[in-house]
């Protein structure tokens, strides 16, 4: 699912509320989400997840093609660790999807 489809289902679900809006309101969501993690705060959602901030240490990479060892700098990466009701619900209903469905947000 990509954010316009997540924005196009979310009004679809509310028609009290204007298209517009609900693209304000998940785009502020996100923004939130994404200045927090900036800040080094966790963001837990009751029942979905948390997201968290992971270092990675600074080491010595390799160039793929010339082999050539390059210095890869230290690091912040996002990191999501599923709820257990998110968990339990994928494992209890639909099958696997195919390669070819993957979730975009």
């Amino acid at each position: 699912m990509t954010k316009s489809e997540l924005i196009a289902e979310l009004a679809a679900a509310n028609p009290h509320l204007l298209a517009r809006d609900v693209e304000v309101i998940v785009g502020t969501i996100f923004d939130e989400i994404t200045t927090a993690l900036a800040h080094g705060a966790r963001v837990e959602l009751r029942g979905f997840g948390a997201f968290t901030v992971k270092r990675r240490d600074a080491r010595t990479g390799r160039n793929p093609r010339t082999g050539e060892a390059v210095p890869v700098g230290e690091k912040a990466v996002p990191f999501f660790k599923a709820g257990k009701e998110l968990r339990e619900r994928v494992n209890r209903g639909k099958p696997a999807r195919a390669a070819g469905d993957r979730v975009r947000v």
